[in-house]
C-alpha cells in the first residue's frame, strides 16, 4: 500500500501539487492522466526518491522493490540480451559471484551462487529476457548486436525490457509506446495485463489505458482525485460528477440570492433583526461550491484542398528500399508493392517497426527513388508529410512566426499571427522560440506548417508522440474531417479506429491489404504467435528426435485414439464451463460498472467503496485468465 498524507510538490517555485490524500492498494494497475505539466512525472519523481515532498508525507512499504524506465542508454559494447538481463540486479551480481567463484576454483562459494541463482529462477533468465526482445520487437539474430549498435529509439525499448525484467513490486511507467509500434504496443498491454505487481502508468494512449488499467488517478488544478475503472470509466464518472458539482452550485447560488434578498429587505427592522442575524450566518458557513469551469477543448482544421484529382498516386510493381552507396549494392525492403490512392481513401499501415511502413510512406512521399517499377504521381498532387524528422528539423532559435514567414514570404504579417493562433500559438507564443518548447508543441507547430500548404494527400508517420490526449483528439477530429486522402501510420489505436476506412499490413517484405479491423489485427497477431510457438516446438522436436520408433500395433493405435478423443472430451467440456464462468463474470462486472458509475455510492463509506473497487478488480483478473485457458485450449481443439 501506498500513502500521501497531505501532501504537496513544487518544481521551482510552482506549486504542482497541494495537499493530496491518497491510497493506492497492492496490486491496482493505476493510470495517471492531466494536461501536460500537472505534475504527473513529477509524481513519479517523488516516488522514486529524486523529489522531496513540500509539505505532508508519502509512505512506501519497507523494501519495496520499484522498477523504471531509464531515461538514457549508454552506449555499451554488451550484448543487448545481456543489458535487459541486467535489469535483475540481484540475478546479475549472483551470476558475477558464480563467475567469480570458478576463476578461483572456489567450490564452496561456486555452491553458494548456483543456490541463489536457483532462488532467483536464474537458469532462465535468458530465455526471459529474450521472450521480452522478442516481444518488443526485436529479431532474434538483433539479441547478440551491441547495445551502442542501436538507434536511439531501439536503445528506448532495451530499457523498457530491462525495467520489464526487473522483479518488483511497484512497476512506474512513463509514455511506454512513444517508440512503439502497434504490434508491441498490443504484446505490452497483455504483459501489464499478467503484471502481478502494482503499476502506474503515464500514457495519452486512451485505448492502451483502457486495456491495462483498472484505476485512474486525475491531476488537475494542484489536486488529485482517484476513479475506479479505465480511462473509458473515468470520462463517464467525471461527466457525471462536474454535472452534480454545476447543479450544486447553481443551487446553492440561488439559496444564497434567496438568503441575501430575505437580508437586504429586513436588517433594518427591529422586528426581524434577529431572523435576518441568523441568516447572514447561515450565508458566511454555506461551503461555496465552485462553478464548473469548463475546459476549452483544442481545436484545429486542415483548410480544404485547391484541387482533388481522382486518381492521387499510384505504385506498380515497384520495388522499394534504399539505394547503395559507392557501388554498394541496394537494400530492398519491399518487392512488387502495387499501391493506389484515390481522393477520399483514408489508409491505415499496420505492421511490426522494421517492417517498411517507414519505407512505404517514403516512397510515396517521393523521398525515396523506386528501385524498379513505377511510382506515377498526378500533377496536381500536394503532399503534406510528417515524420519524426519534420519535427527535428524545426530551426533552433526560430518562432513559429519564423518557420512560416520562410514558407510564405510575401504573406501579410497578420494573416499568418492568425494563422497560428488557431493552432494555439496566440499572441507573444508566436514570436517564442521553439528551444523552449515541449515536444507536443514542436510536433503541433509542425502539422500547422503542413496544414498552411493545404495538401490534398497527408503522408503521416508517427504523428501522436508527444501528444497530449487532448492534442490527439483534435487531431483525430480534424483528420475525420479532413476532404483529401490520407496514409496514417500510428500505435494509437483510437487515431488509426477513428480516420481509417481500410487497412493494409506491411510485413516480410509484402504490402497487402488486410480484411478486417484493428480487433481482427490483435487477433491475427496473437493467432501467428501460437501457431510460431507450435512451429518451434515442432521444430525443437525434430531437431532433438530420437531414432525412429516401431509403427504402432493396430491395438496401440486404438488405445491413443481412445485417448485423444478422451482428451478432446475433456477439453470441450472445460470450454464449456470457461464460457459459462465467463458470462457469470460479465454479469457481475456489468452490475459493479453501474453501481461505480451511480454518484450516490461515492457517498456511503470508503471500505465499502474500496471493496467494490477489489472485487471489479478480481473478477477482470479471473476474467483474463480464463480467456488464455480458452484461447489456448480452442487453438488445441482447432490444431
Amino acid at each position: 500500500m501506498i500513502a500521501f498524507r497531505h501532501f504537496a510538490l513544487r518544481r521551482g517555485s510552482r506549486l504542482l501539487l497541494s495537499d493530496i490524500d491518497l491510497v493506492i492498494q497492492s496490486g491496482w494497475r493505476l493510470g495517471v492522466i492531466g494536461r501536460n505539466g500537472c505534475g504527473k512525472s513529477s509524481l513519479f519523481a517523488a516516488l522514486q526518491g529524486q523529489l522531496e515532498a513540500d509539505a505532508g508525507d508519502l509512505d512506501l512499504p519497507s523494501k519495496l522493490r520499484l522498477a523504471s524506465v531509464a531515461q538514457e542508454t549508454p552506449a555499451l559494447p554488451d550484448p543487448a540480451i545481456d543489458y535487459v538481463m541486467g535489469g535483475d540486479v540481484e540475478l546479475a551480481t549472483a551470476l558475477r559471484d558464480e563467475l567469480d567463484a570458478q576463476a578461483r576454483g572456489d567450490t564452496e562459494a561456486m555452491a553458494k551462487a548456483h543456490h541463489r541463482i536457483e532462488e532467483l529462477h536464474g537458469y532462465d533468465a535468458r530465455a526471459r529476457a529474450g521472450r521480452l526482445l522478442h516481444g518488443l520487437g526485436f529479431a532474434p539474430e538483433t539479441h547478440e548486436r551491441a547495445v551502442k549498435e542501436f538507434s536511439g529509439g531501439w536503445r528506448v525499448r532495451l530499457n523498457l525490457a530491462r525495467a520489464l525484467m526487473a522483479p518488483s513490486e511497484l512497476l512506474l511507467l512513463d509514455e511506454p509506446t512513444n517508440h512503439l509500434d502497434l504490434d508491441a504496443v498490443l504484446w505490452l498491454e497483455e504483459w501489464l495485463r499478467r503484471y502481478q505487481g502494482t503499476l502506474l502508468i503515464i500514457s495519452h494512449d486512451r485505448e492502451f489505458l483502457d486495456g491495462v488499467i483498472t484505476h485512474t488517478l486525475h491531476l488537475n488544478d494542484g489536486g488529485a482525485k482517484l476513479y475506479t475503472g479505465n480511462y473509458s470509466a473515468f470520462e463517464r464518472l467525471r461527466a457525471e460528477h462536474l454535472r452534480q458539482q454545476q447543479i450544486a452550485h447553481e443551487r446553492e447560488q440561488a439559496e444564497r440570492a434567496h438568503l441575501q434578498s430575505f437580508i437586504d429587505r429586513f436588517k433594518a427592522k427591529a422586528s426581524k433583526a434577529k431572523q435576518a442575524q441568523s441568516r447572514v450566518k447561515r450565508l458566511e458557513k454555506m461551503a461555496g461550491t465552485e462553478a464548473v469551469r469548463a475546459e476549452r477543448p483544442f481545436h484545429f482544421q486542415f483548410a480544404v484542398p485547391d484541387r482533388l484529382p481522382d486518381s492521387m498516386l499510384q505504385l506498380e510493381e515497384v520495388t522499394a528500399g534504399y539505394p547503395g552507396e559507392q557501388g554498394e549494392a541496394p537494400s530492398v525492403i519491399l518487392q512488387d508493392v502495387r499501391f493506389r490512392l484515390e481522393a477520399g481513401e483514408r489508409i491505415g499501415l499496420l505492421g511490426p517497426n522494421g517492417a517498411g511502413k517507414s519505407t512505404l510512406v517514403k516512397t510515396l512521399v517521393g523521398e525515396l527513388p523506386v528501385l524498379g517499377g513505377e511510382r506515377k504521381a498526378h500533377k496536381d498532387l500536394k503532399i503534406g508529410y510528417f515524420a519524426q524528422h519534420t519535427v527535428e528539423s524545426l530551426r533552433e532559435g526560430a518562432s513559429p512566426f519564423d518557420h512560416l514567414q520562410d514558407k510564405a514570404p510575401g504573406v501579410g504579417a497578420q494573416a499568418m499571427r492568425d494563422f497560428l493562433g488557431t493552432w494555439n500559438f496566440a499572441g507573444d507564443r508566436a514570436f517564442e522560440s521553439v528551444d523552449g518548447f515541449s515536444g507536443g508543441e514542436r510536433a503541433r507547430l509542425a502539422l500547422a506548417l503542413i496544414a498552411w500548404d493545404k495538401p490534398n494527400l497527408l503522408l503521416l508517420d508517427e504523428p501522436t508522440n508527444h501528444l497530449d490526449l487532448d492534442m490527439r483528439e483534435a487531431l483525430a477530429d480534424a483528420l475525420a474531417d479532413f476532404d483529401g486522402a490520407l496514409v496514417l501510420v500510428s500505435h494509437d489505436r483510437h487515431l488509426l479506429g477513428m480516420v481509417c476506412d481500410s487497412f493494409w499490413r506491411v510485413a516480410d517484405g509484402v504490402v497487402e491489404g488486410f480484411d478486417g479491423d484493428l480487433d481482427d489485427y490483435a487477433r491475427w497477431l496473437r493467432s501467428r504467435g501460437s501457431a510460431n510457438k507450435r512451429a518451434d516446438k515442432k521444430a525443437k522436436a525434430a531437431a532433438g528426435s530420437k531414432p525412429a520408433m516401431p509403427v504402432e500395433t493396430p491395438e496401440e493405435r486404438r488405445r491413443n485414439a481412445a485417448a485423444d478423443r478422451e482428451g478432446e472430451k475433456v477439453a470441450r467440456q472445460r470450454v464449456k464451463k470457461i464460457e459459462t464462468r465467463v458470462a457469470t463474470i460479465e454479469s457481475e462486472l456489468t452490475a459493479l460498472e453501474s453501481k461505480l458509475a451511480d454518484p450516490a455510492t461515492y457517498n456511503g463509506s470508503t471500505a465499502e467503496l474500496m471493496k467494490l473497487g477489489q472485487r471489479q478488480t478480481e473478477l477482470r483478473r479471473e476474467k483474463e485468465t480464463l480467456e488464455g485457458e480458452w484461447l489456448e485450449l480452442y487453438e488445441r481443439l482447432e490444431a
